[in-house]
C-alpha cells in the first residue's frame, strides 16, 4: 500500500476549512486506501509566540477532533509529532542538506518576516527553519503522497528537493513524495474577506467558522457572509469572490458542483440559508462524537501513545540509515 502522511498544526481552533480542504478526505479516503499517518504537529507551533498551555489544550483538542472526524485507529495511525523523536532527529540532519536561499523563499516566512519587521521585531530563527522539520516529518516514514491545500505545495515541493539532494549525495534513503490536492473546497475562504484563506490561526470572529461552533452561530456567520455587488448567483472566484466561496462550500457540503448550482438559486440569501444548513448538518455527527470523546479521555490518550509507539517503529530503521549515510558513527 502506498503511505500517506498529513499534519494538522494546534495554533488555533480547527475550522472549517480545515476540514473541507482536508480532514474529511483523511477519513473518507486516504485512511481506507493507504498505510496512512496523521499527526497532531505541536512542534512547529512553537515558531511564534505562544502560549504554553494552550498549545497543549489546542493539541489534545487537534488530536480528539482527528478521531471525531471518523480517523479509525485500526486503519491508521494517530499520533502527536513531539512524542516520536525521530522528528527532531532528522530535521538536522535535513538541515544540512538544505540551503539558506531556499529557506527565505519559502512564502510564509517571506510574509511573516517583513510584517515582523515592519513592527520593528524579528520572528525566531524556528520559523526560518520548520520547512525542513516539515520535511522531516514526511521523510521519516518513506512517504509517497501527502494530500495538502494549496499554500502548503511549496513546502512539499521543498520536501521532494531535499530527499533528490540527500539520495545524491550520500545514497538512496528517501522515497521522494508526491503532492495531492481535493478536487472540491481546496481552499475555503474567509466569509467576510473572501480573498483571504479561512484560517485557524484567525483571530475569533465572524468569518471564520470553527468546527466546534454551535449551530446557531454557524447559521449566523453563514448569513452574515460578506457577497459581491449585484443579484446574479454566478461562480467566478475573481469577479465574485464571496459567493464562489459559498457556491464551493455548499458544493462541498453535498458533493455537488459550484457551477451546477449557480444556476439553482436566484438570490444570495436563499444560497446563504442553505448553505448554512447544510454545514450545520455536516458538523453535527462530528461534535456529537467529539463530545463523546471529551467523556473518555482515557481512550484518546491511549490512542495517541499507541500511535506514538507505532510511528517509532516505522521511523526510526530510515532516520538512523540517515545517520550513518551522512558520515555519523552508530550508537552502538
Amino acid at each position: 500500500m502506498k503511505r500517506v502522511f498529513s499534519g494538522i498544526k494546534p495554533t488555533g481552533h480547527l475550522t472549517l476549512g480545515n476540514y473541507l480542504g482536508a480532514m474529511r478526505r483523511w477519513s473518507a479516503v486516504d485512511q481506507h486506501e493507504a498505510d496512512a499517518l496523521f499527526c497532531v504537529v505541536d512542534l512547529h507551533a512553537l515558531t511564534v509566540d505562544h502560549d504554553p498551555g494552550r498549545v497543549r489544550r489546542l493539541s489534545r483538542q487537534a488530536a480528539t477532533l482527528l478521531l471525531a472526524t471518523g480517523l479509525d485507529p485500526r486503519l491508521c495511525t494517530v499520533f502527536v509529532q513531539s512524542h516520536v523523536d525521530e522528528h527532531a532527529r532528522l530535521s538536522y540532519l535535513l538541515e544540512c542538506v538544505a540551503t539558506d536561499g531556499e529557506m527565505r523563499r519559502m512564502i510564509q516566512y517571506k510574509e511573516k518576516a517583513a510584517a515582523e519587521r515592519a513592527r520593528g521585531g524579528s520572528v525566531r530563527l524556528s520559523l526560518l527553519t520548520y520547512p525542513v522539520l516539515m520535511a522531516a516529518d514526511i521523510l521519516a516514514y518513506g512517504t509517497d503522497e501527502v494530500p495538502v491545500g494549496d499554500d502548503q505545495t511549496q513546502h512539499v515541493e521543498l520536501t521532494r528537493d531535499v530527499a533528490v539532494r540527500f539520495n545524491s549525495r550520500y545514497g538512496r534513503t528517501f522515497v521522494v513524495p508526491r503532492t495531492t490536492h481535493p478536487e472540491v473546497a481546496a481552499r475555503v475562504m474567509n466569509l467576510q474577506d473572501p480573498t483571504s484563506k479561512m484560517g485557524k490561526s484567525d483571530d475569533v470572529g465572524p468569518g471564520v467558522v470553527y468546527l466546534l461552533d454551535e449551530p446557531e452561530a454557524v447559521r449566523k456567520k453563514i448569513m452574515r457572509a460578506v457577497t459581491d455587488s449585484g443579484n446574479e448567483v454566478v461562480h467566478d472566484r475573481e469577479a465574485r469572490p464571496g459567493v464562489s466561496n459559498l457556491l464551493e462550500i455548499l458544493a462541498a457540503c453535498e458533493g455537488g458542483n459550484p457551477n451546477d448550482l449557480a444556476g439553482v438559486y436566484e438570490t444570495y440569501g436563499s444560497l446563504k440559508k442553505d448553505t448554512a444548513e447544510a454545514v450545520v448538518e455536516l458538523l453535527r455527527p462530528v461534535q456529537q462524537r467529539h463530545k463523546e470523546l471529551c467523556a473518555d479521555p482515557a481512550y484518546v490518550e491511549g490512542v495517541l501513545r499507541e500511535g506514538a509507539e507505532k510511528a517509532r517503529e516505522m521511523a526510526r530503521p530510515r532516520v538512523d540509515a540517515a545517520y550513518r549515510a551522512i558520515g555519523l558513527l552508530s550508537a552502538g
